[in-house]
């Protein structure tokens, strides 16, 4: 039997046929087209099922089912969305109207940072471990837990926000309405607003930083690969961003592993990229100076997700298992 996994995102749906062996046969994308409403998204992800079905030559009749990683809270249970704040979706019915328009296909929903943390406890670095956290460090940060093989998202399938604990009281303004989140600091989002501080703190006190030059001194071209590649030239704001977001990332991480000791912690997105440049400073600020565990006990295990963005797809397609 073959599985249909669809990742929507904001921007874009993406969906994969997936085998008994979470490999992806074929995949494609389309925009997602969120201002045109529920229903029209829906018909979309729909027709773009068919057609990579079409393309390898596979019968809906094949397909066992298809799960839909969804952002937002996603009632897994009911197979329904009910709140997404950038998609039109409010107790919406995602799995029954999807289903109707794939000949009867059982779906199945889950939020899209869990169906991630799944993906890669079935498929990825988490593999044949029992107990994983995964975050994602993207425009927000979301995190998912995984308990032998199940995803954990608490009584209202609203659980595991984990970029909304908060690790500075009265600090940034987070979009959730609360401050100091974590999200605010660690995201790829949290980055760009520490890299656009810290230029106009060196603006302020006369220190010259090549960051000026990247952005051609226009703060509103700053990207999360700013700060990192400033470094690597050995500018010394640079270095000061990076070390300031990583204390964040670090503060943030050893909560989690104070929490839920957990076997493996991965992270993903984009920011990952940066491989040693962010992972050896990480590991060395979680393990020396944020968690509980320095001595005497297995230390979780800090990995960049193995799934990078094919982590969704993969995630939404085993939702049945």
């Amino acid at each position: 039997m073959y599985y249909l996994g669809i990742d929507l995102g904001g921007t874009n749906i993406a969906a994969g046929i997936v085998d008994e062996n979470n490999n992806i046969l074929r995949k494609g994308s389309v925009p997602t087209g969120a201002e045109r409403g529920a229903d029209a998204i829906i018909a979309d992800m729909a027709a773009l099922c068919k057609s990579i079905l079409a393309e390898e030559g596979i019968a809906l009749s094949e397909v066992a089912w298809a799960g839909v990683a969804t952002p937002g809270t996603a009632d897994s249970e009911r197979g329904v969305v009910v709140y997404a704040n950038n998609i039109p979706f409010l107790d919406y019915p995602l799995a029954d109207r999807l289903s109707s328009l794939l000949d009867g296909v059982p779906v199945h929903i889950e939020n899209d940072a869990n169906a991630a943390a799944k993906a890669e406890a079935i498929a990825g670095v988490a593999k044949g471990v029992r107990y994983s956290v995964m975050i994602t460090l993207g425009t927000g940060l979301g995190g998912g837990i995984v308990i032998d093989g199940n995803v954990y998202s608490g009584f209202n399938f609203a659980g595991a926000e984990l970029g909304h604990v908060v690790i500075e009281k009265d600090g940034r303004q987070c979009s959730c309405g609360r401050r100091g989140c974590w999200e605010a600091y660690s995201s790829a989002t949290g980055l760009v607003n520490i890299t656009k501080d810290r230029i106009a703190d060196a603006r302020r006190a006369g220190r010259k930083t090549i960051l000026e030059e990247m952005i051609g001194g226009d703060l509103s071209a700053v990207s999360a690969r700013h700060a990192f590649a400033a470094m690597k030239k050995g500018d010394e704001v640079g270095a000061e961003i990076v070390d300031e977001y990583i204390d964040y990332l670090a503060c943030g991480l050893g909560n989690i592993i104070n929490i839920f000791q957990p076997e493996v912690l991965s992270i993903g997105g984009g920011v990952c990229g940066e491989g040693d440049y962010l992972l050896k400073p990480l590991k060395e600020k979680v393990f020396y100076k944020e968690t509980y565990t320095k001595e005497g006990t297995p230390h979780t295990r800090l990995e960049i997700a193995k799934l990078g963005n094919d982590a969704g797809i993969i995630g939404a397609a085993v939702l049945g298992k």
